[in-house]
C-alpha cells in the first residue's frame, strides 16, 4: 500500500520491548510518510519513550508501572494460528 505523503498509523495491541514495532516503525518511515502515528492500547512508558523519535505521534491509552506483559490487560488474548490470521486477512479483504 502506497504511503508517501500521507498519514499512516501503526497499531498495536500492546508494546513490551518494542523490537517488532521498532521495526515496522523504521520500515515504514523510509516509504516516507508524511506522518507517521503510533497507536497503542497499553504500552511500556520506557519503551514509548524509546519509539518516540521514530514517530510524529504517540496514542496510548494506558501505561501502568510497573509494565510486565500485554496479556493482563485484555479478557481473551490467545495465540493466533496461521489459518486464523490467513482467514481473518481474506475477509479484511472481502
Amino acid at each position: 500500500m502506497p504511503v508517501r505523503g500521507r498519514t499512516a498509523i501503526v497499531v498495536d495491541d500492546g508494546i513490551t520491548t518494542g523490537t517488532t514495532v521498532r521495526a515496522a516503525l523504521t520500515a515504514l518511515r523510509r516509504r516516507s510518510p508524511a506522518r507517521l502515528v503510533l497507536a497503542v492500547p497499553v504500552a511500556s512508558a520506557d519503551t514509548l519513550a524509546a519509539l518516540r523519535p521514530l514517530v510524529d505521534d504517540i496514542i496510548c491509552l494506558a501505561t501502568p508501572e510497573p509494565f510486565y506483559a500485554i496479556s493482563p490487560f485484555y479478557q481473551e488474548f490467545h495465540q493466533l494460528s496461521d489459518a486464523e490470521v490467513t482467514r481473518l486477512m481474506a475477509e479484511a479483504a472481502a
